[in-house]
């Protein structure tokens, strides 16, 4: 070709060259446009109705409270008899032009033990003292018994939370070949860090008064220790107070602040984590006393109000076995929560969901770390 043809045709190959490389990403992002189109129709449809379903729960709710504070009774038509609905569409596609990394709006990963231990020595200068595993069964079941929980229940509710064999430092989804945790619930009855910075805003000065009356009893070295722990303990609860005292502000506190992280770190501690879990487990069962329930709470109820919280559990322990057999699990969580839980699903019931709880407490009290904490009462 000569030099005229070249200048000529050299800017048509180019271009030709650049159009059949761009092709194929056109075609892909069509492909992905129409793929795209087709989910969101889907969706938005699935979600008006999900939406609809979950606003009629909250609706049912309100008015079972209401009868409650007005004496009058609850029937079957209190509760959203259906189940709710499931996306059954087309999965959301992949944007092939999408960058790497976190997008927005992702949800950094859950800290992990590591994170709560180091926010815990920065911010109160305070390192948990973390006994063999036995010991610690031995101060949980210890502090258990001497605010009248029982075996029964102690060993039930641990059973189910950690499948019979949790350790005290055990971190939901984490194990030895998964590194990433699903929640920051640690400890025998999984507690979230939201409820760490709540029972110490609401019940610190209980917990400090256990550990004054322990440090009564020592010397030396231990006395020592035990009042820099007790000092330690009073920095959290001052932290934990200073927000408005209700559980949106404390889930703030817990996973947006280090204060918060740190505050967790005391359920691995050997005085204060048994104080802090058999608390949480206290207050369900004064709760179900103001309720008027009066009957001792069987494993399985006490696990209905730590897993769904004190309001929707003594719900369902004070239905008629009639209703648990026709009433969906769904009544007595928020969407998100359901979703995230694949008990309450499955069961799809509340008869359904207590009876894979007992089952569940009955299997879990066969495993050895079961019988270890059975033997320590």
């Amino acid at each position: 070709m000569n030099r005229p043809l070249r200048r000529y045709f050299g800017p048509v190959l180019i271009a030709a060259a650049l159009l059949m490389a761009a092709a194929p990403g056109h075609a892909q992002d069509a492909d992905y446009q129409a793929r795209l189109a087709q989910y969101t129709k889907a969706h938005d449809a699935y979600a008006a109705e999900a939406s609809d379903y979950w606003d009629q729960v909250v609706d049912k709710r309100r008015l079972r409270n209401a009868k409650r504070r007005a004496g009058e009774p609850i029937t079957l038509a209190d509760y959203v008899l259906t189940q709710p609905p499931v996306y059954s569409g087309p999965p959301k596609p992949i944007d092939p032009n999408a960058p790497s990394g976190p997008q927005p709006g992702e949800r950094p990963p859950v800290p992990l033990l590591a994170d709560f231990l180091k926010a815990a020595v920065e911010q109160f200068n305070f390192v948990p003292d973390r006994p063999s595993e036995l010991e610690f069964k031995r101060a949980y079941a210890q502090a258990a018994g001497a605010v009248g929980l029982t075996r029964d229940q102690i060993v039930g509710v641990y059973a189910f939370e950690t499948g019979g064999n949790g350790t005290y430092d055990m971190q939901a989804g984490v194990s030895a070949t998964r590194p990433n945790a699903i929640s920051p619930a640690i400890g025998y009855n999984q507690l979230l860090s939201t409820n760490s910075v709540s029972i110490l805003a609401e019940h610190g000065g209980s917990l400090l008064g256990a550990l004054r009356t322990r440090s009564k009893t020592l010397t030396g070295a231990q006395k020592i220790a035990m009042e820099r722990k007790i000092d330690a303990l009073k920095r959290m609860i001052v932290y934990s107070r200073s927000v408005p005292q209700n559980w949106n502000e404390f889930d703030r506190l817990a996973k947006t602040t280090p204060g918060g992280l740190g505050i967790h770190a005391a359920i691995l501690d050997r005085d204060i984590g048994p104080l802090l879990q058999v608390q949480k487990l206290l207050t369900s069962v004064r709760f179900a006393r103001t309720k008027h329930y009066t009957a001792p709470l069987s494993a399985a109820e006490l696990e209905l109000m730590n897993l769904t919280g004190d309001g929707n559990g003594i719900d369902m322990v004070m239905m008629p076995q009639d209703l648990r057999a026709q009433v969906p699990t769904a009544n007595f969580f928020q969407q998100s929560g359901y979703e995230r839980n694949p008990v309450a699903r499955r069961a799809g019931v509340v008869g359904n969901l207590i009876a894979d709880i007992e089952s569940k407490m009955a299997r879990g009290a066969q495993s050895p770390g079961a019988r270890d904490l059975a033997a320590a009462f």
